[in-house]
């Protein structure tokens, strides 16, 4: 377990942050079926040098009955991510979400021009 106490350097954060990512693309929204990260819903993945993650998102609609599902998604999905010792998910309203948010991807998915 070498990597326990390891504190990790900016330029491995953020190859971690992009291995973050790519494991919250797993993450579906049930309704819609397209991952959180195409629809827009990460607002923001902080990493710390000790492996503590917290990820800032929000949902589609407030009072989304949801909200632990995807919740409980994220830390299934972030597990995955050796370096992550700790997550916080961090449900944010503002600013508030729109289709604007989202990739061409989930555009084309949804049918949203």
């Amino acid at each position: 377990m070498e990597n326990e106490n390891k504190e990790y350097t900016e330029q491995e954060l953020e190859a971690i942050k992009e291995n973050v990512l790519t494991a919250l693309e797993q993450v579906i929204d049930p309704e819609l079926g397209i991952d959180i990260v195409n629809l827009g819903l990460v607002y923001e993945v902080i990493l710390d040098k000790s492996g503590f993650c917290k990820v800032n998102l929000t949902l589609t609609t407030m009072g989304c009955p949801l909200a632990d599902v995807i919740t409980d998604d994220i830390h299934r999905a972030l597990k995955t991510v050796s370096e992550v010792k700790e997550i916080e998910v961090k449900l944010v309203w503002y600013p508030a979400w729109s289709t604007d948010r989202m990739s061409r991807y989930a555009r084309i998915a949804l049918g949203i021009r």
